[in-house]
């Protein structure tokens, strides 16, 4: 079996804002939400903590890649939930191919003699 890890996505600039945008592209989420998402998708690898969510999220926000607005929660409770914008979208586009490039990179370093 493998072994299973607290990954910081961050180890390659923009992969967090990525993953964010990611997730929001497929709907609105509040925070706790957006890092349950990742963390399911990642097959339990990838765990996003506040310190680091909510400072890329504000990021976002600050570039209009997501907007916000407060709203309640399947809790009850009240939650600022974001939503990707379309210049987000353009964003996520470009992280996208910009990250493809770069696994394609190391993959081929990786396979040199």
């Amino acid at each position: 079996m493998g072994t299973q890890a607290n990954v910081n996505p961050d180890l390659l600039p923009g992969t967090l804002d990525m993953l964010i945008l990611k997730t929001l592209s497929r709907g609105p989420n509040h925070g706790y939400g957006i890092a349950q998402d990742i963390h399911r998708a990642s097959g339990d690898a990838l765990r996003i903590g506040e310190g680091s969510l909510y400072p890329a999220l504000q990021r976002l926000l600050l570039n209009n890649w997501v907007k916000a607005e407060w709203g309640v929660s399947d809790t009850n409770r009240k939650a600022r939930y974001y939503r990707i914008t379309p210049a987000g979208r353009k964003q996520l586009a470009a992280e996208v191919r910009d990250f493809d490039f770069l696994l394609s990179a190391i993959a081929r370093v990786m396979e040199s003699a």
